[in-house]
């Protein structure tokens, strides 16, 4: 019967993706060389501990709309979800590398991109978490046997690494999701005031909205109820 271990041996950024990706090149090992992994159909859990690395007083701050007051992070730092992936392991025997894909998302409205983006430097611990199916030669043909729900591998990712993926595929640019009808407020008052881009818009509200409740606000047109 297969006994595997798993390790991440290294992660770097796709260059030329549809969308951000990331690639972990993963380590596949079986105890027993001799055997032969006809293919295993494997699925992986990424989660970010949040608790095993320092922060800075400006990560902090950038982190507050995850965690709150730092005051409080003895309660709010916990272990989060980043995603879940898989692969198909190509037939080996003894040892293995493959290529661990996982999508990335620049949307703010994301936890985990909130905390890489929040962060400056060092590293993101990470906890790989494994599951799936191994196929493999057995005396009387082929067998099919789960990975066991304890096979782990743990990787620090370089928070340049991630920083540098979203500047190649974003750069000098950040990507928001808004609500549909919000949307549509802000298209109409960029019509309605013929403000030719989208940052012109936003600095035409973001200082107004900036501004102590108690001031009476007003700008150059209006926005739409």
């Amino acid at each position: 019967m297969p006994d595997l271990d798993f390790s991440v041996v290294s992660a770097g950024a796709v260059t030329f993706a549809a969308a951000p990706l990331l690639s972990f090149k993963l380590g596949v090992r079986n105890e027993n060389s001799a055997e032969r992994i006809q293919s295993i159909a494997l699925r992986c859990q990424i989660q970010i501990e949040t608790t095993k690395r320092r922060y800075t007083t400006a990560e902090q701050a950038k982190l507050f709309e995850l965690f709150g007051e730092p005051e409080r992070w003895g309660r709010t730092l916990t272990s989060m979800l980043w995603t879940h992936t898989s692969t198909t392991v190509p037939p080996f025997e003894g040892e293995t590398v493959v290529d661990l894909p996982v999508p990335c998302t620049f949307d703010f409205n994301v936890a985990a991109t909130k905390y890489f983006a929040g962060l400056e430097d060092g590293v993101v611990p990470l906890n790989f978490m494994f599951s799936g199916t191994t196929f493999f030669d057995g005396p009387t043909g082929l067998l099919v046997e789960q990975i066991s729900w304890d096979k782990e591998a743990r990787f620090s990712l370089p928070v340049r690494v991630w920083h540098e993926m979203m500047n190649h595929y974003y750069p000098n640019t950040a990507w928001l999701c808004l609500r549909r009808d919000v949307f549509e407020q802000l298209r109409r008052y960029k019509m309605d005031n013929a403000i030719p881009t989208w940052e012109q818009v936003f600095d035409n509200i973001v200082p107004v909205a900036a501004k102590p409740k108690e001031e009476e606000l007003t700008i150059e047109g209006s926005l739409p109820s």
